[in-house]
Order: structure tokens, then C-alpha cells, then sequence
């Protein structure tokens, strides 16, 4: 027993000491569901109190989860409907915007959308998330700091910690182009 309780205790002190990876220069291109760095040069990041505070505020959310892709083996004709998704209450759903790669169409929906969720204003608060471990609100957040935005928050923890926060969602479709 005293074996089992000390190997949980080294497991649960070698996960507590793990440093988060570097911040890299670059987007991320790929492995987007893994440990993020605790940083983004150019934001600021928040936990789950610090972003409810924003919410709260006033500040505007912007959730760039991935929409999942139609499946290619569907047979012609078979009906496809996206699972539903469920975000913070009254956030802008920009779906695919965080690959580290944008095609001009997705770079100029991403650039409309953020214009759309602060009302054109370069410095009001904005929070960028996506759900924990997800590289694509990094890559986002980083995004909306090279366009020019002042008040840049990523939420690492996302829908994840929001909902463990005992937070309300709601759900939502993605946000008109």
C-alpha cells in the first residue's frame, strides 16, 4: 500500500513540475491537441476566474474550435449534420480559424469576425480560447496580435475549465461570414 500511495505521489509531483513547452516564433502546423506554452508574446493570458471577470465586463469572446469535417466514406446523398457545440454565453464561433495555416477565405472570415465580435475597435478586451490543450487559440490569439489588436487575452483552459468552473455554455452556430 505504502508503495502504491508513494508512486501515485512521484507521479502527481513529476506532472505538477513538467514545465509547459518554449513559445515558439511560428504557428503551430500541426499536433494542435497537446500541452500549450504558458505564454503568448503580445497577450495576455488568463485562468477561468480572470476570464469570467472579462465576460462579465463586457469583453468580447471569440471561440475558435474546429468544426468537424464531413467524413469522406458517407455515401452520395447521406445527410450530414454537425454535432452541436456548446460555448460561452455569447461568444463569436469562428470554427477553423486556428490552424496555423489560414487560406485567404478563412484569413479574411477570421479578420471579419474579430472586427465583428469588438465592434472595429482595436483595443477592446478580447478573449481568445478553444478548450484545454489546443493549440488553436494560441495560433488564433497570436493571429489577432499581428492584426493589430491591443487587448489580446488567450484562455488556455478554454471550454474545459469553464465548464469545470461550474460556468454556464450555451450552444452556438458558428458566426455568419
Amino acid at each position: 500500500m505504502r508503495r502504491a500511495v508513494a508512486a501515485v505521489f512521484l507521479v502527481l509531483a513529476a506532472t505538477a513540475t513538467r514545465a509547459a513547452p518554449p513559445e515558439p516564433e511560428a504557428y503551430r502546423q500541426e499536433d494542435y491537441r497537446s500541452p500549450t506554452p504558458a505564454t503568448l508574446r503580445g497577450a495576455v493570458t488568463v485562468n477561468t476566474p480572470e476570464a469570467e471577470r472579462l465576460w462579465r465586463a463586457g469583453a468580447a469572446f471569440v471561440d475558435v474550435l474546429p468544426r468537424p469535417p464531413r467524413p469522406t466514406a458517407l455515401p452520395p446523398g447521406t445527410i450530414w449534420r454537425d454535432a452541436p457545440h456548446d460555448s460561452i454565453p455569447h461568444a463569436h464561433w469562428l470554427p477553423n480559424t486556428g490552424f496555423g495555416a489560414l487560406a485567404p477565405q478563412t484569413e479574411a472570415y477570421f479578420r471579419h469576425g474579430l472586427a465583428a465580435a469588438t465592434e472595429g475597435q482595436l483595443e477592446r478586451p478580447m478573449v481568445l480560447f478553444c478548450q484545454r490543450n489546443c493549440w488553436m487559440s494560441w495560433n488564433a490569439a497570436k493571429r489577432a496580435v499581428a492584426l493589430g489588436y491591443r487587448s489580446v487575452h488567450w484562455y488556455p483552459d478554454g471550454t474545459d475549465g469553464w465548464a469545470e468552473a461550474g460556468l454556464p455554455l450555451e450552444r452556438v452556430s458558428p458566426t455568419a461570414p
